[in-house]
């Protein structure tokens, strides 16, 4: 017998959607078109609510919700744009781009970088907050890969990719905080990880450049649009 799913209808932004029962507020926006942004969420992966740029607001509810792990239910009114909405967003993107080391225009990542893509979008023009960078180490021991957890953003998406789709269960995190880095095995070197498969998935999966590929490095190209951003933080820190 075909399966049987409940029908759930619910309204988002003042448009009426329906929905099956169990599915998320932000599975249900992507269905019917709806941009929610994202950086810690892969369809595919288990869904964690870390990076909380998915937030949206719920009417009934005191404070705004990560729609990637809020379930829909009915009657529910939803409303994914809003001016709170924008500025806990452009918050978020700006904390993550003052902490460690995200210089677009020195990134390998330049281009294809999501927390990038993020910043233009939101219209992130300058950070309201003291840059906190760290000197991390930079994993190169591996044959095809790099790992430099300056530009980490702790997302958790290769952590996940390579516990629930490859199985091996190579990477992890360590410490807390800002000293949060992620880690390989019991914190060996990349080359010396017997867990590791040399799939790649991690890297294919890594919204920013803490994980790349030897191969790809340097051809990177820039867009000049972004320059005149990347232009005002370098001057701000250079005054400030």
């Amino acid at each position: 017998m075909p399966q049987q799913f409940e029908i759930i209808t619910l309204k988002i932004d003042g448009k009426d959607v329906g929905a099956k029962g169990g599915e998320t507020i932000l599975q249900v926006a992507r269905e019917n078109g709806i941009w929610i942004p994202t950086l810690c969420h892969l369809n595919g992966l288990s869904p964690v609510g870390a990076c909380r740029l998915c937030l949206v607001e719920v009417k009934g509810f005191s404070r705004p919700v990560p729609s990637c792990v809020t379930k829909v239910s009915e009657g529910m009114e939803v409303t994914t744009q809003s001016e709170r909405l924008q500025d806990y967003r452009k918050a978020i993107v700006e904390l993550l781009l003052s902490e460690r080391n995200h210089v677009c225009s020195v990134c390998m990542a330049n281009d294809r970088c999501e927390l990038q893509d993020l910043a233009q979008r939101l219209g992130v023009t300058h950070l309201r907050f003291e840059r906190l960078s760290h000197a991390f180490s930079v994993d190169a021991s591996h044959s095809r890969f790099v790992r430099d957890d300056n530009r980490c953003i702790l997302c958790g998406r290769c952590v996940r990719v390579c516990a629930e789709i490859e199985g091996a269960h190579t990477w992890d995190f360590m410490n807390r905080g800002h000293e949060t880095r992620l880690v390989s095995d019991l914190n060996q070197p990349w080359s010396e990880c017997e867990s590791c498969t040399g799939c790649g998935k991690c890297v294919q999966v890594c919204p920013t450049g803490a994980l790349l590929e030897k191969a790809k490095m340097g051809t990177a190209w820039k867009k000049k649009e972004f320059l005149p951003y990347l232009a005002l933080m370098r001057q701000e820190e250079r005054h400030g």
